[in-house]
């Protein structure tokens, strides 16, 4: 990976003289009826300023003389004004809804704000929480601006080293379901085997979709199946993509971590067990072979580059375009012998969007959008320092492998728009998404080819591809009972999930004679000179997929759905939902959902709902297998993970994967007082048999079968919680002040295990209770502070993380040595203590044209607590919610003409 540090002088060498005429703007924005339109969005056209309107429908904005604001608002035309050197500009905006407006997510009726739904809904502006943040990522941007949303970077975790798992309310990642456009994007084809976070789940990689392409992002946190079907469980995020015209925008953005980690070497000096990634100890990421490398007082330098275009097409249509790079070098973090590279990966990544609307007709019109995103990414796995798996004539020092992949994702959606002369509104539409996932393994070896083994491999990988075919129909009627929206409709979805194998020396295991291993009895396997023990085949660090391995499986699911809202009166709404699914797998499934808002005045809302849902069980779990082989004696023994229509899997009892089961409730109100804004939601929600990972099971039963694991619907869980969110913003004479609490309290329980008659604490022990758990934190409270004068802004913000605790590798030790069991547990537990972390971002509007931010992510360096070298990831410290790499300072510069 290269180094990107030449690009931060750059950035500050931009021009600091340019400031252009500016004028304060302010005015009223009402509806057709005289009515004040409170949080009207206004930008001005071709920039990331903008303001929202207050209690009283006013605003106060300053801009360029030459400006035009744009105000839109959910449920009316959007209308554009040039300032033309006015001080005071009123607009009305009339009721309406664009034929290609994208509805907010949660609701299918085009009446509906995210203050006055019957379900909480955040609508976050993307280029405002990327101006107020340096983060790069759309996980990262989430992680800090939704309050139950979660997502870390994870170490020494295979694939999930290279995708980052992501939840919301502390369910899993394949829990909650994602849209672009309204429309179903397809998931990733990893499942998350190790790591802290999301073990056994798959879900949909967000960090595939360029932030600079997002136009806004809508959360709905509420159980969503009824509506949306499968992964709607936690909720649904729906990602807009940007729609302008007539201007170029972008940005370039350089940043570096600080890699002072302050922590306490004194009891691992002595032998230098513990010393890596200190000073005088770093390991050298630009060769293989455990070599230590010079000091670096910063490391995992970022770039971001990033342009957006649009182009009108006729009067009403338009083509968006969008490229991103980024490029991130590896971190490095304190850790022990024998996890020498703990840190986070390198990245190098490749986005391209498009988001297109054409008219056709009066009433019609063609849509399209979709993109390729390709990333090579690389992270370390855990060292080999000595013994049979290291030959020392290629690596003396031992070796310190690297899993590196090449992940691809290429999406594309189509469809017609239309509407009848009945004003039924019908849309048509077909998305196919593919994500594939190949593995190259470098900076390793093949034990068993001793001398002369290739030091990288084709390991082989996965891929995933769905199709989705959808049509939908709605209609709202004004003149029954105060507003009534109906929907229904039908879609029709294609999977198949792909495991394809790698080069034989990535899997294999040869003879002494550098032969593929097939028959072992008559077949000698080298062994190391000094242990007598066998040298085992394959790639160091990631075994390869051998054809043993490989799937190629589909399946099909069709369904229908119907919802309706129906205003009873002008205070209160009523809104209902019906699913049916089959799946060709493992059949049906109908679930439904009620919800309602109460007007209690003009500034209060009470909401609630309560809906039933499911998660079908991904083509991945069903059919995901590994195997590992080793010989002993001349005999070949496996360590597998069985698939679940494996005849090992159910000469273990376990039965076929069926359909995880859910309960949903919430409760909640909203309020609007002047200058202040609070939603604040409660949720129950009830799981029955989650899918989790099983630990290995002994299998002697089986022949040439050393050890089992399997994924089975082994976990009831119930989570209770609370999301609130508290804005309030105040305008002066030429500048503008916004507090923005947002927090989520948590508490998910394990009510039950099914193990059936296995052992539990190896079909789901309490380890793997406490990964569960950890991945549903006790809390997360943000307040963020921001102030916009002028040629100025500046962003304060603090996130505290709640207390979490893991289980480490302990659990695997003989609990007599801890005097019995609940000692081991104790004995075992990692306490991470509540952290509270700061950022900080200047921001200068050099021109018309120009602005540069400069700021810092966890200002004051703060990392999670110190652990011993137990953890699951070799470091001083797991992969926990607040990160573990330290303070991130950058700059960027955002343009647009």
């Amino acid at each position: 990976m290269r180094k990107n540090y030449f690009l931060l002088p750059i950035l500050l060498m931009l021009p600091l003289a340019c400031l252009f005429a500016q004028i304060s703007v302010s005015g009223n924005v009402q509806d057709t009826d005289g009515a004040p339109l409170v949080g009207v969005n206004i930008v001005e056209k071709g920039t990331t300023n903008g303001t929202t309107t207050d209690f009283d429908g006013n605003y106060v904005i300053t801009v360029n003389e030459g400006a035009t604001l744009v105000f839109s608002y959910i449920g009316y035309s959007t209308a554009e004004e040039a300032v033309a050197g006015r001080a005071s500009i009123d607009i009305t905006l009339a009721e309406g809804v664009e034929l290609d407006e994208v509805q907010l997510v949660g609701s299918r009726s085009p009446k509906r704000t995210s203050t006055d739904t019957a379900v909480p809904v955040d609508v976050i502006d993307v280029a405002e929480v990327t101006t107020q943040s340096g983060r790069i990522e759309v996980n990262e941007l989430l992680q800090y601006a939704a309050p139950s949303f979660n997502a870390n970077k994870q170490s020494g975790s295979d694939g999930a080293d290279h995708i980052d798992p992501a939840t919301l309310r502390g369910l899993g990642p394949d829990q909650t379901l994602v849209l672009i456009n309204g429309k179903r994007r397809h998931q990733s084809s990893l499942i998350n085997i190790f790591g802290t976070r999301g073990r056994g789940n798959t879900g949909t990689d967000l960090n595939a979709i360029p932030a600079a392409a997002i136009k806004r992002i809508e959360i709905l946190r509420d159980g969503a199946s009824a509506q949306y079907g499968s992964d709607a469980i936690a909720g649904v995020i729906n990602i807009v993509l940007k729609d302008n015209t007539g201007e170029v925008s972008g940005l370039v953005s350089y940043g570096a971590y600080n890699t002072n980690a302050d922590v306490d070497i004194s009891d691992y000096r002595e032998d230098n067990y513990g010393v890596w990634n200190t000073d005088g100890f770093r390991l050298d990421t630009d060769r293989d072979g455990n070599q230590i490398g010079d000091d670096q007082d910063f490391d995992g330098g970022s770039i971001k580059a990033a342009l957006n275009y649009g182009v009108a097409v006729g009067k009403e249509g338009y083509v968006n375009f969008t490229t991103e790079y980024i490029s991130k070098n590896k971190t490095l973090r304190p850790s022990f012998d024998f996890r020498k590279g703990f840190g986070e990966a390198a990245i190098d990544g490749f986005n391209f969007m498009v988001n297109a609307v054409v008219p056709v007709a009066e009433n019609t019109e063609f849509y399209a959008f979709g993109g390729r995103n390709y990333r090579d990414t690389d992270a370390y796995a855990f060292t080999r320092n000595g013994g049979a798996r290291v030959i020392p004539a290629i690596y003396p020092d031992g070796f310190t492998p690297r899993i590196t992949s090449n992940i691809t994702d290429n999406a594309v959606t189509a469809g017609f728009r239309t509407v009848l002369p009945s004003e039924w509104k019908v849309d048509i539409s077909n998305t196919y998404g593919k994500n594939n996932f190949h593995y190259f393994i470098q900076g390793t070896l093949n034990a068993s080819l001793e001398e002369v083994s290739p030091t990288d491999f084709d390991a082989g990988g996965h891929s995933l591809s769905q199709n989705t075919v959808n049509l939908d129909f709605s209609r709202y009627y004004d003149d029954v009972l105060s507003g009534m929206n109906l929907a229904f409709g039908a879609e029709y979805r294609t999977e198949n999930f792909i495991i394809f194998a790698g080069e034989e020396g990535s899997w294999g295991t040869y003879d002494v004679n550098g032969l593929l291993i097939t028959d072992p009895a008559n077949q000698v396997q080298p062994t190391d000179p000094d242990s007598g023990d066998p040298r085992p085949g394959g790639s160091q660090g990631f075994p390869g997929y051998s054809p043993a391995n490989e799937v190629d499986r589909s399946r099909t699911n069709f369904s229908l759905y119907a919802d309706g809202e129906f205003d009873l009166s002008e205070s209160f709404l009523l809104s209902a939902a019906a699913r049916f699914e089959n799946y060709s797998d493992f059949g049906s499934t109908l679930n439904g959902k009620l919800a309602g808002r109460f007007k209690a005045s003009d500034n209060v809302n009470i909401r609630g709902s309560v809906s039933s849902g499911f998660r079908a069980p991904s083509l991945a779990q069903i059919y995901y297998n590994l195997r590992f082989t080793n010989f002993v004696g001349g005999e070949a023994l496996e360590s597998l993970l069985s698939p679940n229509n494996s005849p090992v899997t159910r000469s273990f009892g376990i039965e076929q994967l069926k359909e995880e089961k859910a309960f949903n409730a919430g409760l909640g109100f909203t309020a609007t007082v002047g200058n202040f804004n609070a939603t604040v939601d409660g949720y129950y929600i009830d799981i029955n048999d989650r899918i989790v990972l099983t630990g290995n099971f002994d299998a002697p039963q089986i022949p040439n079968v050393e050890a089992a694991q399997f994924f089975a619907n082994g976990a009831d869980t119930r989570t209770i919680g609370l999301d609130v969110v508290l804005s309030w913003k105040q305008y002066f004479d030429d500048s503008s002040l916004t507090a923005t609490f947002t927090g989520n309290l948590n508490d998910m329980e394990i009510t039950d295990v099914n193990n059936g008659t296995l052992d539990e604490q190896i079909f789901f022990g309490e380890r793997d209770k406490g990964f569960l758990l950890a991945s549903a934190p006790k809390s997360k409270l943000t307040l963020n502070l921001n102030y916009n004068k002028d040629w100025f802004d500046a962003g304060l913000a603090f996130t505290h993380f709640s207390k979490i605790e893991l289980l480490d590798f302990q659990m695997f030790e003989d609990p007599a040595d801890y005097g019995g069991f609940a000692n081991q547990v104790i004995a075992a537990t990692d306490t991470y203590d509540p952290k509270l972390v700061t950022d900080l971002v200047l921001g200068f509007r050099l021109c018309e044209d120009l602005r540069l931010h400069v700021g810092a992510n966890n200002l004051f360096n703060v990392y999670p607590d110190q652990q011993d070298d137990w953890t699951e990831a070799g470091g001083y410290w797991d992969a926990v919610q607040m990160g573990f790499s330290g303070a991130f300072y950058y700059a960027r510069m955002g343009f647009s003409f």
